[in-house]
């Protein structure tokens, strides 16, 4: 028997953790809230809570009493760590959004905002990307441990919607970029590489730059301050255990992206791709008509949020050499 969920009533006041705070999505959701006038918000480092510690998540969540969770902490990376770390991506996000979610509703939290991400799809699903393709269809293998862990993080939120009347509403953005995030060549999404690989070039006055791929594949990128704040508008507007995109709903092919990089950084060479490394999915658009009959549309142009993101990236680059 399914229990009538009592949407959260949300205001200024209200004490909200931000998990993940320091991160990409989780430091531009504080931002957000600033920006409109929360006064109440929690957070804490790895160093003072371990989320992957059920007892300690316990504990904090008792002791601070948040009305609201917003869960932006994950294990998160490209291709290559999703290839090179399976155990871990499925293992931490698991452990991480298990002790979040079951502690947040335990400690009587009154709304959890799940943040997952559109790797859930099915590799071969009808583009754009509808919320009911979820589960209809074979992941993308490259990032598999990823997504099987998100899954179950909505299927949690639903679960224990169902059963409790939790109100927990689970969002999925598509790939996110912007200022903060990891620019390691081993481990960064593809946007991030590639405002890194460029720029070093530039420095280095190489000829070419190769990029994996055939740069063939078409992806959707988002302003991480745009999806903050698709984040805050959804915890004020919407309660329902049906999953949100949260996206553009415009893409572009790799090696456009990496042209459009290349004109940014001011890098003059030459662009290869290294067609003999994977691709991924062949093409990663989220249907986002949901979200714009909420009344939300992203407002971040792609040029401006990449330019946005150099400009970060140049400040920033000295206490980004431990990475490389």
């Amino acid at each position: 028997m399914e229990i009538n969920v009592i949407p959260a009533i949300i205001n200024q006041i209200t004490k909200i953790f931000v998990a993940g705070h320091n991160g990409l999505v989780g430091s531009a959701i504080i931002r957000n809230l600033h920006s409109k006038g929360y006064q109440n918000i929690v957070t804490r480092t790895r160093q003072d809570l371990n989320l992957m510690d059920k007892a300690a998540v316990d504990r904090f969540f008792y002791q601070e009493k948040p009305s609201v969770v917003i869960d932006a902490a994950a294990k998160v990376g490209g291709i290559h760590a999703n290839n090179s770390y399976p155990a871990e991506f499925i293992y931490d996000n698991l452990s991480i959004q298990n002790n979040l979610i079951d502690g947040a509703y335990r400690a009587g939290v009154q709304k959890f905002v799940f943040l997952g991400s559109s790797c859930i799809y099915p590799k071969m699903a009808a583009q754009p990307l509808k919320e009911e393709y979820l589960l209809t269809g074979d992941l993308e293998p490259t990032n598999e441990w990823y997504a099987i862990a998100k899954i179950a993080g909505i299927k949690m939120c639903q679960a224990y919607r169902k059963q409790y009347g939790f109100d927990a509403i689970s969002l999925m953005p598509t790939n996110l970029y912007g200022p903060g995030d990891n620019f390691d060549l081993q481990n960064s999404h593809v946007l991030p590489a590639l405002i890194r690989k460029f720029h070093e070039a530039k420095i280095n006055k190489d000829s070419t730059v190769t990029i994996w791929g055939t740069g063939t594949p078409k992806r959707e990128f988002l302003y991480v301050d745009d999806m903050a704040d698709a984040s805050v508008f959804l915890l004020e507007n919407y309660s329902d255990a049906e999953i949100v995109n949260v996206g553009t709903g415009e893409d572009i092919s790799i090696k456009e992206l990496a042209q459009l990089v290349q004109d940014v950084v001011g890098f003059n060479g030459q662009i290869d791709f290294d067609a003999s490394k994977p691709d991924g999915t062949p093409r990663k658009l989220l249907d986002v008509s949901k979200l714009q009959s909420q009344g939300w549309e992203a407002k971040t142009d792609l040029a401006k949020g990449i330019q946005h993101t150099y400009d970060w990236y140049l400040i920033n680059q000295q206490l980004l050499r431990t990475e490389k």
